[in-house]
């Protein structure tokens, strides 16, 4: 499904814990240079990441990688982190495999020595237990359950992923009240895999929507979630008729691009003329093909982060060190390196805070409490951000070949999760 619950199916993350217990780093032991800190010298700070740039079905992340080396090298040219330069080794890759995942944790960890990890940036995070053993602080986005509640991990939005005792973030629902010009009288369906992250989604979702006052009159996670179905006319049927025996105002896919394909081409074909959404399908890359720019056509898709379309300083100069980092190339913006940028910028941030003398320690003691206003992702603030989403949005249209904004960039309450 969607950025923040398809990643649910990786919760693998306590996968051979205890193969991690023979190293001799820990989180706070000297490296080969004298440093307090592992991976710290007097004049730098060693970093890396982990991303799936490579994965079975062709689907990449590695745009996230050069996110990262934007924002650092940003950093670096404006004199580092109180005077110290950002070593960056640049990501490892996954393989979106949760064995391979663990490795390139302990390999960053215990031969490369970094100080911490940003970005993080892959559907399995079976690494995670073992970085938050080694006291080693990851960023990355906090769309799987690892990323909500351990003390040495940090989402780039905050956790997005909904916990008992939690929150839900309302920025779909609420943005969408743009698009239908609010919710009174408005009637929703919603369509998810067959799948634990699926049924996950329909509790989430079912609950979101209703809460911003829009009528669910349809919530299943029926869709096979191993292979794309070849004929969707079951699913529309249901979905168009479960307004009383009419197509309710809005359907929402929370699942993943392939899908959303074929199901908003079979609801276009029945003549449906009401809001479909989802919260996948901001990508320049899709507009490649004639066809699924037909299929994803007049789509309103969620984002966690302001849109590239957005005229401020801050998007100016993410474009403006993008383009630096890729040798002065204009190349199609991308979600990845939104994720890149600003985990790497939220590392900065926090590691500035803790001064001169930088230990995971002092790391700790600076991101709790820390705080700042007016980013690409929101407000920003910990440890808060370690149990709930900073809850902003934002809604684009694709339209004729291009996205246009549809709900501006808000933040929104969040509601209990039930």
């Amino acid at each position: 499904m969607s950025r923040p619950i398809r990643a649910i199916t990786a919760t693998v993350a306590a996968l051979l814990l205890a193969t991690g217990c023979n190293s001799a780093a820990t989180g706070n032991s000297p490296d080969s240079k004298g440093s307090s800190a592992r991976g710290v010298t007097d004049k730098s700070i060693k970093v890396g990441g982990i991303v799936s740039m490579t994965t079975a079905s062709g689907y990449s992340k590695k745009d996230t990688d050069l996110g990262a080396k934007a924002r650092f090298d940003r950093a670096n040219a404006e004199g580092g982190i109180n005077g110290r330069k950002i070593d960056y080794l640049g990501a490892e890759d996954d393989g979106q495999d949760p064995a391979k995942n663990l490795a390139a944790a302990r390999k960053l960890v215990q031969q490369d020595k970094v100080f911490a990890i940003a970005p993080m940036s892959s559907t399995t995070f079976s690494g995670s237990d073992f970085l938050q053993k080694q006291k080693v602080p990851t960023f990355g986005w906090g769309t799987i359950p690892s990323f909500c509640g351990p003390s040495y991990m940090y989402g780039m939005t905050g956790c997005l992923v909904p916990m008992p005792g939690g929150t839900i973030s309302q920025q779909w629902p609420e943005g969408l009240k743009e698009v239908t010009h609010g919710s009174k009288g408005k009637t929703v369906a919603i369509l998810a895999n067959d799948s634990d992250a699926g049924v996950f989604a329909i509790r989430t979702y079912k609950q979101s929507f209703a809460s911003a006052g829009y009528k669910v009159t349809y919530a299943k996670p029926s869709v096979p979630a191993t292979s794309v179905p070849s004929d969707w006319s079951a699913y529309t049927k249901e979905i168009l008729r479960s307004n009383g025996g009419k197509a309710p105002d809005m359907v929402v896919s929370v699942m993943q691009t392939p899908y959303n394909i074929g199901l908003f081409t079979a609801v276009k074909r029945t003549g449906y003329k009401g809001v479909l959404t989802d919260p996948t399908d901001y990508d320049p890359g899709l507009l490649a093909k004639s066809a699924t720019r037909e299929a994803l056509d007049g789509v309103h898709i969620l984002l966690t982060f302001e849109p590239f379309e957005t005229k401020n300083a801050a998007m100016d100069q993410f474009k403006a060190d993008i383009k630096k980092a890729s040798g002065g190339k204009d190349i199609p913006l991308n979600m990845h390196m939104m994720t890149g940028y600003m985990s790497a910028d939220l590392f900065i941030g926090i590691a500035k805070q803790a001064g001169r003398d930088l230990t995971v320690d002092s790391f700790q003691k600076a991101a709790d409490g820390y705080s700042d206003t007016g980013t690409m992702v929101g407000d920003r603030a910990e440890p808060t951000g370690q149990k709930q989403a900073f809850g902003c949005g934002a809604l684009v249209q694709l339209k004729n070949g291009a996205y246009h904004v549809s709900a501006p960039f808000k933040c929104y309450e969040p509601i209990p999760f039930k």
